[in-house]
């Protein structure tokens, strides 16, 4: 039999073990957050974010965060936000840096609208516990359900915004410029490609 002494040091296995902890803790957070804001539990909602919560302009803490959102979901009757993928940066024993990608789907009025969106967030670790430290939403359309995004350039959903991806990833526009042959395969001119 091999002694584990042998194999790994009892401080790096404790290290490793404390990474692999933070992970999985801040992996539950989209999830958590996704079913609170479906079930309208702004409780739960703003209980993913660290006590107290940056909302610049709009104040501090959780009452601020709360303040803010309500209005906004408001806004739309049922959801859906479908958690796709998660990465995760650690940055020392407190903080963390990571991207969700997700997919939202809202009930408003007679439409179904259709969102692809990208998380990118900031982690803390506060009393032993990972909460949020801010979330910035991007997306790639919002369309209802019958449309393409296309045909509604991308922005098929009032008060939406324009969508910032995918032009916002560091690596879009390098991979494109000079590029003659944008758009070509669907047959679109270059120009057609949305930036």
């Amino acid at each position: 039999m091999v002694e584990r002494r042998g194999l790994v040091s009892d401080a790096g296995l404790a290290e490793r073990l404390a990474r692999i902890e933070a992970q999985l803790a801040i992996q539950q957070l989209p999830i958590r957050y996704a079913m609170a804001v479906d079930a309208r539990d702004l409780d739960a909602w703003v209980g993913c974010f660290r006590p107290d919560v940056d909302m610049g302009r709009h104040g501090t803490g959780r009452d601020a965060l709360r303040r803010y959102i309500e209005p906004m979901v408001r806004r739309f009757y049922r959801s859906v936000h479908q958690i796709c993928g998660h990465r995760i940066e650690l940055a020392g024993l407190d903080r963390a840096t990571g991207a969700v990608y997700c997919r939202a789907e809202h009930e408003v009025g007679d439409e179904w609208i259709v969102m692809a969106i990208c998380y990118f967030d900031e982690y803390a670790r506060v009393d032993g516990e990972w909460f949020f430290s801010r979330r910035q939403e991007r997306h790639w359309y919002a369309a209802d359900v019958t449309r393409t995004p296309q045909s509604v350039r991308f922005t098929g959903w009032n008060g939406s915004g324009t969508p910032a991806l995918p032009g916002e990833f560091r690596s879009w526009t390098p991979f494109w410029d000079g590029d003659e042959s944008v758009g070509t395969l669907t047959g679109a001119p270059a120009e057609g490609v949305a930036r």
